[in-house]
């Protein structure tokens, strides 16, 4: 927990490391195949990652990616620092072509909470081949179920609020790259910029990795079997599920249904965070800067690792 070390020692200050922050950056790291930083929050680790961007660069994101991702770009964007273009994460042409002049690609598959996937290879080649830096959000995915350093990527983020840490217990993010001298980059802005997490902070989310593996599979199994039962539910009009991961969104029959079911269940817990081992739902338009291509009626829900009866049992009590 120290702030302060003995002067010309391996560490100087707090704000430039911690022994914390290391053990989980090297567990992070050994799991996406490159070298880890740890960030007070996702979102701090985006703001590392769009300050890549030079003034008047272009940046070619994701179409219904994370909506704090899209306002932060459109804050940027607004403000004369760089222009923003988006893309159907299924279009693969309209990506090849988009990124032609891009700067930076940020990608983000699965989406949130529309649960779309890119086709991660071909997208990821032809910014590459295009000269421009190449970030994909691998929150949903986690690093047990995609490798996006390995297809070519330049950087990986993670909200490690989710299923990283995965106890709803910390508020962290991180990058993960694979080129030292990026690293380098990267760790100097978070150095000067201060965006560094707590020692405790990053001890809860180390926890949690040691558990990710178990956590996620059955999650992961419970997911896969409620999208299964509620494709069959007459209120139920689409389920989006990506075949693997925990998080399923349904779109119901009407937006009241979609309230209605979020203020009646006695265990899935209404609330904005995702990827703890308690199951959490939420209809995502409630916030006025949700994009208007996610349904009214859409409900996003974060599958945890109860027993899958009693999830399906409130759930299905609570539609009506």
């Amino acid at each position: 927990m120290a702030s302060t070390y003995v002067a010309e020692g391996e560490r100087e200050y707090g704000r430039y490391t911690n022994p914390s922050w290391t053990a989980f950056e090297t567990t992070l790291g050994a799991l996406e195949s490159g070298q880890a930083l740890a960030f007070a929050s996702g979102l701090a680790a985006v703001t590392c990652v769009l300050d890549l961007v030079g003034a008047g660069g272009h940046v070619v994101g994701t179409r219904g990616a994370y909506n704090a991702v899209m306002t932060q770009l459109s804050d940027l964007e607004a403000r004369g620092r760089l222009t923003a273009a988006y893309v159907d994460p299924t279009d693969t042409a309209s990506w090849t072509a988009a990124v032609a002049d891009a700067d930076l690609v940020w990608l983000e598959s699965p989406t949130n909470p529309l649960l779309e996937l890119i086709d991660l290879p071909t997208v990821i080649a032809a910014a590459k081949a295009a000269n421009a830096y190449v970030v994909v959000d691998n929150t949903f995915a986690t690093p047990l179920r995609q490798n996006p350093l390995a297809l070519g990527a330049d950087l990986v983020v993670h909200s490690a609020t989710k299923f990283i840490a995965g106890h709803s217990d910390v508020v962290m993010g991180a990058l993960v790259v694979s080129d030292p001298e990026l690293f380098a980059v990267l760790k100097g802005r978070r150095d000067l910029l201060g965006a560094i997490p707590g020692a405790f902070e990053a001890w809860l989310a180390l926890r949690g990795l040691r558990t990710l593996g178990v956590r996620l599979d059955r999650a992961e199994t419970n997911a896969e079997e409620l999208a299964r039962r509620l494709r069959q539910h007459p209120l139920v009009t689409r389920v989006r599920y990506p075949g693997f991961g925990a998080i399923v969104s349904v779109e119901l029959s009407s937006t009241q249904i979609a309230i209605d079911l979020t203020h009646r269940t006695q265990l899935w817990t209404h609330a904005t965070s995702l990827g703890g081992v308690e199951s959490t739902f939420e209809r995502r338009r409630r916030w006025p800067a949700e994009p208007s291509l996610v349904p009214d009626e859409l409900v996003r829900l974060s599958v945890g690792i109860e027993n899958v009866e009693d999830l399906w049992t409130d759930l299905y009590n609570s539609l009506s």
